[in-house]
């Protein structure tokens, strides 16, 4: 039977620190935790089988010894990669991951070690008290539509939108500011209170956020009635903007703080402004660069007269149609296109031309054609 490759299951290079395995681990057990199928039952035991794989990679690379003897020989006598392997921490044969940790899930965003590894830590020697601070605001995505046109001279837009935004009463806080506030008697201003909990690996004291004061440690005297001491409530924001000439499809324009308001008179998000370009029923956009279709005389064509064009912007200006031009190719005619974004000068416009023939000639027409026809 062919030898697992402990390397690629953590996704490691082979000289790769006992640091950068430990932090592979942490990584694929957050991903792969079995809690994570929820109730997919076919998922469940997918990510179970997954945990263990990567639990014994870990069990024999992490370990100086078990490393050496799987550089070497592809295996670990011992019998340590059998059954599953033990939890880094020493839990013994047998033990199932997908129970879990005395009702802990691994919910939440991974920083160096996320929120896998502050359990550990709470478990096995660290868990230091953190009060908590009062959250920025959510930053914000709205849409807005222009035309070929706006985008091409620039536009002052008006958005308005729904979002949190700072209670008007309270002024953000959350609380009557003439009042104040009082350290939390719970937890004696730290935030937190720390609890028994049973594991699988025996009773251990947790800390969690204090209920009373929601982990600030201190609690107002007199809580706001209109925002119930949230600091913000739902309503709507109005903002102008300017686009500026030569913005593009996808575009972002940013405005600070005109998101979210942030939690209890905390720091506001920002707005982001998502441009989306219409399209033309005439000029076509890439880049700085614009594309229209003339109809184009035979007359025109043989003689090589200057005819007129009209820019996007609506002004006129003659093009001259050089001798013996082919008409199935584009012609550039440079700094007609869009304007530069931030920039001077514009790109160019691109002609395509469609002959048009007479759909009926007169007998004197068809003799000059044949005269022409002999010329040329």
């Amino acid at each position: 039977m062919a030898q697992k490759d402990y390397y690629k299951i953590l996704g490691v290079e082979r000289n790769a620190s006992p640091d950068e395995v430990k932090k592979a681990f942490y990584k694929l057990a957050h991903q792969y935790h079995p809690h994570k199928a929820g109730k997919d039952e076919k998922k469940f035991k997918e990510f179970n089988e997954k945990f263990k794989e990567i639990n014994e990679a870990y069990q024999v690379l992490s370990d100086k010894d078990k490393r050496a003897q799987y550089d070497r020989f592809g295996q670990v006598f011992e019998g340590a990669q059998q059954g599953g392997g033990e939890w880094p921490f020493g839990a013994g044969q047998g033990f199932d991951p997908s129970q879990g940790f005395g009702g802990f899930d691994f919910n939440g965003n991974m920083g160096d070690m996320g929120d896998l590894g502050d359990i550990f830590e709470t478990f096995f020697g660290g868990g230091q008290p953190r009060r908590r601070t009062y959250q920025r605001g959510s930053d914000i995505e709205v849409a807005q539509e222009i035309t070929l046109e706006e985008a091409f001279a620039g536009v002052r837009k008006h958005l308005e939108y729904k979002t949190s935004i700072s209670c008007d009463k309270c002024k953000g806080l959350g609380y009557d500011k003439k009042e104040g506030k009082i350290t939390c008697s719970t937890c004696a201003g730290r935030g937190e209170i720390r609890e028994n909990r049973k594991t699988f690996f025996g009773t251990f004291a947790q800390n969690k956020a204090c209920p009373e004061c929601k982990g600030f440690g201190e609690v107002p005297k007199k809580v706001c009635p209109e925002c119930k001491g949230a600091g913000r409530q739902e309503g709507v924001r109005q903002v102008d903007v300017d686009v500026v000439p030569g913005v593009g499809n996808d575009q972002i324009i940013k405005v600070k703080g005109m998101g979210e308001a942030g939690e209890r008179g905390s720091e506001t998000g920002d707005l982001y402004i998502r441009i989306k370009e219409k399209s033309h029923p005439f000029f076509k956009r890439e880049g700085d660069n614009l594309f229209v279709a003339e109809d184009l005389k035979l007359t025109e064509a043989l003689l090589g007269k200057k005819i007129k064009i009209k820019d996007l912007n609506g002004q006129m200006f003659d093009v001259d149609l050089p001798v013996g031009f082919n008409f199935k190719e584009r012609m550039r005619v440079g700094g007609k296109g869009m304007p530069h974004l931030h920039g001077m000068g514009r790109g160019d416009l691109y002609l395509e031309f469609d002959l048009k023939l007479p759909k009926k000639l007169s007998e004197k027409a068809k003799k000059i054609i044949e005269e022409l026809g002999k010329e040329i």
